[in-house]
């Protein structure tokens, strides 16, 4: 495999330079300065950790997250739950189907408009929060960070997305 030339701009530390306008196209294009690579490798082993942790809940990750919008809100519309886990409803209803078959949630469709379904647990589904409480605390432990520093990056993350669905928006807008 070919490996690329080696020169004064790619062996310079990206740490150096203060804004984006002075790293050289071959910082740029290392893979150790790829944000969306590194939040990717942070996100699969998250999926690693939660895989093990949710084994006993007997859900996967994005059933979890469905698990945790109806123990927070309650009854919602498909669509709401969708728009809180920026979740299509062709990646949720087959959550959706699987949480039902479970015998964790119940769907009905609304007798106003037969095109909205709402999603409500049932008691099995709210018997299960007691269970999942533990979750949270032992992923805590798994990362050995601080919670300040948990909750400072999550909010840097937020920050992040916030900025990116802007500039999606505004690249739309453009169109």
């Amino acid at each position: 495999m070919a490996t690329p030339p080696e020169t004064d701009e790619t062996l310079r530390d990206p740490d150096e330079f203060r804004d984006a306008e002075e790293l050289p196209d071959a910082e740029l294009l290392r893979l150790d300065q790829q944000i969306c690579f590194s939040l990717n490798a942070a996100s699969r082993a998250f999926g690693g950790v939660y895989r093990v942790l949710l084994k006993d809940l007997g859900l996967t990750y994005p059933q979890y997250l469905v698990m945790l919008v109806l123990w927070e809100h309650g009854e919602l519309p498909v669509k709401r739950i969708g728009e809180l886990l920026r979740l299509d409803s062709g990646t949720l209803s087959p959550l959706l189907k699987r949480l039902e078959a479970a015998g964790l949630v119940h769907r009905e469709r609304s007798p106003e408009d037969e095109r909205s379904v709402t999603v409500s647990l049932t008691d099995a589904g709210l018997a299960l929060r007691d269970r999942a409480g533990r979750v949270p605390r032992r992923l805590l432990t798994a990362t050995s960070l601080p919670v300040e520093d948990l909750g400072a990056l999550r909010a840097l993350l937020d920050r992040l997305t916030g900025a990116l669905d802007a500039a999606v928006l505004a690249a739309g807008a453009e169109d």
